[in-house]
């Protein structure tokens, strides 16, 4: 009797594609695979309460929509001199996937009130210096040359910066020349309400989602399918449930999940948390000064994540202004997660990478405890670098969202620290899991549609007339068909209101 129920058991909890994390990639793929293949039954759990409480919450990340508009470390100096901008190229038009996808989602009404989750704001690039006001121009010259950066100005008049950013020029003193450059057609996306939003219909299509419900192992059986064993949180009850793939979106719970499947992917990878720190201004009259997203550069030994940015955000529908980030360091893998998190990675087949990891990146380690020093006079300091005139009662700390960035072996040497977005997949395509940090979420259809391609081959030719339906520039180059990018930035502007909300804002 008891073997009886035990097969009833594991017949009820046979599912065709278990989602792990209801974070913004799970709903992504979730969303993508409902109209593809909407006979397939998909489970999520989630070990918090409610979806996008995470990496995406609209509070751990910076919302910028990145389309390397106005991130100076996509596009490098070359040794002579020239401006590298193929990893901004590649970036903007990952990001025209992102938009088009939600564009249908919206034109399908699948999803609704666009305005919830993006709205227009001018990304701007703002530099001080000799050295960088030349890498600024030169840079400005490479990209405005690209139909996808077209519209894009550049200004180093200080009477053409304070009509800019007034808040930014208002009390600065300095004689260092200073430029900046703007295109008007940025976006701020909350992806923490977007994921809400496709969580929600997706449980709407019979989607199971299960919440506070925690992944405590996953092993392959010998049906060749992925067997995971889950505790529910609210009742202490431990669940097994079985299915032919596996998405681990786990945010940085993501690598020791990875772990646990023992597949030879998974070997000689660690990672390396990055915890982040924001300032929120609490005064309404400051935040009205201030309208766009204002990237610096980099200080020298800084990591990418770091650059510094003042963001108009709108959360809640609320119009926001953040500065940071500051970089900092914790153990953990989550917001939510244990301070053992990082030890409890080093296994037998990484300790080698992770220990030459550790050796390479010292100035990376001194830096962190640097920034975990600062006290809020000397972030007062940096803040007012970008704000002369900052006043400390203004602002508040809000704690960002942690980040774990990949290390592994690559052809660059042992233990080398990656700086983006990897999918790590069995050879068979049974399960993949999703690593890394920035630009993660902007650019989640991308990723994810390349998730599809790698672990569902046998179906992309089938797929392939729809995918192009939801995603138009699927398979094509936007940048060498300028034609069509104007024609598809022109359409997802109008789905999803941009260019209505960007004269009511003119206009108030």
């Amino acid at each position: 009797m008891g073997r009886r129920k035990a097969i009833m058991r594991n017949v009820q909890n046979t599912t065709d594609v278990i989602l792990i994390g209801a974070g913004v990639m799970s709903a992504t793929l979730g969303s993508l695979l409902k109209e593809l293949a909407p006979d397939w039954n998909i489970k999520v759990f989630e070990k918090l309460a409610s979806a996008g409480e995470e990496s995406s919450n609209e509070w751990n990340n910076a919302g910028t929509g990145h389309a390397a508009l106005c991130e100076l470390n996509y596009t490098s100096e070359k040794s002579d001199g020239s401006i590298d901008i193929s990893k901004a190229i590649k970036i903007n038009e990952q990001f025209q996937l992102s938009r088009q996808f939600w564009s249908y989602l919206v034109n399908s009404k699948l999803i609704t009130n666009p305005k919830d989750f993006i709205m227009p704001i001018p990304h701007m690039s703002f530099v001080e210096g000799e050295k960088n006001v030349s890498f600024l121009k030169k840079r400005f010259e490479a990209l405005s040359k690209n139909p996808l950066f077209q519209g894009m100005e550049y200004s180093d008049d200080p009477v053409k910066l304070q009509e800019w950013i007034p808040l930014i020029m208002e009390g600065r003193t300095s004689a260092e020349p200073i430029a900046a450059t703007k295109i008007d057609s940025g976006t701020d996306v909350n992806f923490g309400a977007l994921t809400r939003m496709m969580f929600d219909h997706l449980q709407a299509q019979n989607v199971e989602i299960h919440y506070k419900h925690s992944v405590e192992n996953i092993k392959r059986n010998s049906g060749g399918e992925w067997e995971l064993k889950v505790r529910d949180l609210s009742s202490g009850t431990v669940q097994h449930h079985t299915a032919k793939f596996v998405f681990i979106g786990g945010g940085g719970g993501s690598l020791p999940l990875l772990q646990k499947t023992g597949i030879p992917e998974s070997k000689h990878i660690g990672g390396f948390p990055v915890s982040g720190l924001f300032m929120v201004c609490n005064n309404p009259e400051v935040v009205e000064q201030h309208h766009a997203k204002v990237y610096g550069k980099a200080k020298v030994g800084a990591p990418p994540m770091s650059v510094p940015h003042l963001d108009t955000r709108y959360i809640n529908n609320k119009k926001t202004l953040l500065f940071g980030p500051f970089a900092g360091f914790s153990p953990k893998f989550l917001k939510t997660g244990s301070n053992l998190d990082l030890i409890g990675s080093v296994k037998p087949n990484n300790v080698m990478t992770m220990m030459a990891a550790g050796v390479k990146e010292m100035a990376l380690t001194k830096y962190l405890i640097q920034q975990v020093m600062l006290s809020t006079d000397k972030r007062m300091e940096e803040l007012r670098e970008f704000i002369p005139h900052a006043k400390k009662e203004d602002w508040e700390i809000v704690v960002a969202g942690q980040r774990v960035q990949v290390i592994k072996d690559t052809a660059a040497g042992k233990g080398t620290l990656q700086f983006g977005t990897e999918v790590i997949s069995a050879a068979d395509g049974s399960i993949a899991a999703l690593l890394g940090a920035s630009p993660g979420a902007s650019t989640a259809v991308h990723v994810m549609l390349e998730v599809l391609e790698k672990c569902f081959p046998q179906h992309m030719m089938e797929w392939e007339e729809k995918i192009k339906a939801m995603i138009p520039s699927y398979g094509v180059s936007l940048v060498q068909n300028p034609e069509l990018f104007h024609e598809l930035h022109t359409s997802t502007a109008q789905a999803l209101g941009l260019n209505e909300q960007q004269e009511e804002l003119v206009y108030n």
